[in-house]
């Protein structure tokens, strides 16, 4: 018999309903729930982030919401050893850990492992290159980095800025490409879990129409001056992780730079939306990446995860 302890994954889109099926499960009384969401982890940003509000969580308690302010940073290798230690606490407590989230990075690495010894985030390198980008182009950048690591150079686009900082920050601090050292360093697998994996992908049309219901609510009670005050507060500028967040790049965009007229709001709202879907279409493609290697149940609609779930865990 496995002495492996079981973890049940909750995965899914933004938009797409999964905080709610955890919920239904937390009704129970003997599971509790982990948010895999890097956008939760930051204090004081909650409309954006559709954060279950104070009373929600106060029904519904989440670990990993709310840790840090916007100006600091919080890795994916921290998340890996904060969910394995919050794992091991509720076993201990006779419950079952449900980690919920869209935070595909998260899940991946705590499949899988990350890979040793690559260096942290250093900010002031990734501004530099930034800097370049802007100034430059993408394109001298991607050149850049082709000529570095000619092997990640083949793997990414132009369009990929995210994945191609990172591979030129590794070089810049460590002297090698990224794909070597990649291809160097071995995995850290969490042998002692059994994962239990499930994702609701619903049709894209209906996740649209979620998404776009979302975001109207979200400027209605005040996402807006909810970002002005992070302004105001942490003073947050474009170069800080958490205001890269999808609908708060745009809106901070537009209170800063804009002449702030309705149809520059109008631009900004219609900006965030695209990138929601944007980011929605990205997390449908991490799953799918995740499914070729893990097996995995998916569910279409909410009421057949609802049913399902409940068979399962009933």
């Amino acid at each position: 018999m496995s002495n492996q302890l079981p973890v049940i994954n909750l995965m899914g889109p933004t938009a797409s309903g999964k905080t709610a099926l955890a919920c239904e499960l937390y009704e129970r009384g003997d599971v509790e729930l982990i948010s895999v969401d890097s956008a939760l982890v930051y204090q004081d940003m909650d409309i954006g982030t559709a954060k279950p509000n104070k009373a929600e969580q106060q029904q519904y308690p989440h670990h990993l919401i709310d840790l840090i302010t916007p100006l600091q940073v919080y890795s994916a290798a921290e998340f890996v050893e904060d969910a394995c230690n919050l794992v091991e606490q509720i076993h201990a407590r006779g419950k079952m850990p449900v980690l919920v989230g869209g935070t595909m990075l998260y899940f991946k690495a705590l499949l899988e492992g990350l890979s040793s010894n690559l260096p942290s985030a250093d900010y002031a390198v990734r501004a530099e290159i930034e800097a370049k980008g802007e100034s430059e182009g993408w394109q001298a950048v991607y050149e850049e980095l082709k000529t570095v690591d000619p092997l990640a150079g083949e793997k990414f686009k132009v369009s990929d800025k995210q994945r191609i900082i990172r591979a030129l920050e590794v070089y810049k601090l460590t002297g090698q490409p990224i794909t070597k050292l990649q291809a160097e360093q071995p995995k850290n697998v969490a042998y002692r879990y059994s994962f239990y994996n499930y994702a609701l992908l619903p049709d894209r049309v209906e996740l649209h129409q979620r998404i776009e219901h979302r975001l109207k609510n979200m400027w209605k009670i005040g996402f807006l001056n909810e970002v002005e005050n992070l302004i105001e507060k942490y003073d947050l500028n474009d170069n800080l992780p958490s205001a890269r967040s999808v609908g708060y790049r745009q809106a901070l965009d537009y209170l800063k730079n804009s002449d702030r007229s309705l149809k520059s709001k109008q631009e900004m709202e219609d900006k965030a939306l695209y990138a929601t879907r944007q980011l929605a279409k990205r997390q449908y493609t991490w799953l799918r990446s995740l499914q070729e290697s893990h097996q995995f149940k998916t569910y279409l609609t909410i009421k057949q995860a609802q049913e399902d779930l409940r068979n399962l865990y009933g």
